[in-house]
């Protein structure tokens, strides 16, 4: 496979490369702000959790407020028209296998749904995809188990072909790797229920990359923003749907009840959009 004649081949010039970045990159602090709160108003209600790695805490942007978390939490309340109360749990340099210790050990709040930002550190550590998918289950398993979470959103990772802060050949074998990671991924979703993939496809701009190199910057944190609220927000519509089909199936068990009135149906629908609109959000499964 291409990966592994290119790992032969450049071998020792990649280890060079990474040795020099790891020495020479720019250490960005995570931002000051809140790590939690509640974003919009309404009668929905929807309880989001960030965890994940330095993207997650939203490093290369100057507060949370331009970062990654709180404005996916207003971003996602203003599509569903509704109340968001989200929290953060994130820390730069955590692998899948770390995340998972991280949130064992760290005080989180029941959530409806959980948005997991991890990976780009499992390719730096060069932990087998197969493992770090697993790792990312046991993540899943977690949060179901002991935090009420009914859907866990996994973000692709970047094109980090794209990185700034890397130099060729090192740039195009990460990249080559992180296609590949993705590709793992999407698979590892479709798989599992209550799990989704969300590619990245056209988001990653080497333009929009903090003076790290490695980082987003605010405009690009908006577009990874802008794509993941489209994600979660369509998946509480296809909840609304099948909460509204589930309803009138019960109000109307047999072909009799089927044959209802035209009034008595708008009374009976205009029950249960009153009924889902005061109701929680929770997510469906892909």
């Amino acid at each position: 496979m291409i990966h592994v004649a290119a790992r032969v081949a450049l071998g020792p010039l990649l280890y060079r490369q990474a040795t020099r970045l790891r020495r020479s990159v720019v250490r960005l602090p995570e931002p000051p702000g809140p790590r939690q709160g509640l974003e919009g108003a309404g009668p929905r209600r929807l309880r989001m959790l960030i965890a994940g790695d330095s993207s997650a805490a939203g490093v290369g942007a100057p507060t949370q407020e331009e970062a990654f978390a709180r404005p996916l939490a207003r971003a996602v309340a203003a599509r569903i028209a509704g109340a968001v109360s989200w929290q953060l749990v994130a820390r730069a340099g955590l692998t899948s296998a770390a995340l998972l210790e991280y949130l064992r050990s760290t005080p989180v709040e029941p959530a409806d749904l959980a948005v997991v930002v991890i990976g780009v550190n499992d390719i730096t550590h060069e932990v087998p995809q197969p493992l770090a998918l697993r790792q990312r289950l046991h993540i899943v398993h977690w949060l179901q188990a002991h935090r009420g979470v009914q859907h866990v959103v996994f973000p692709a990772l970047p094109d980090m072909g794209r990185f700034p802060a890397l130099p060729q050949p090192l740039s195009w074998y990460a990249g080559l790797h992180a296609r590949r990671a993705n590709r793992a991924q999407a698979r590892w979703a479709a798989r599992h229920a209550h799990v989704s993939h969300v590619a990245m496809d056209g988001v990653t701009d080497a333009r929009l990359f903090s003076e790290d190199g490695f980082h987003p910057a605010p405009a690009l944190y908006a577009r990874v923003v802008h794509r993941l609220a489209e994600h979660i927000s369509a998946h509480m519509s296809a909840q609304m749907s099948e909460h509204m089909s589930e309803h009138l199936a019960a109000l109307a068990p047999d072909g009799a009840a089927q044959a209802e009135t035209p009034g008595r149906r708008v009374r009976a629908v205009r029950a249960t959009s009153e009924a889902l609109r005061s109701a929680p959000v929770r997510p469906t499964a892909t």
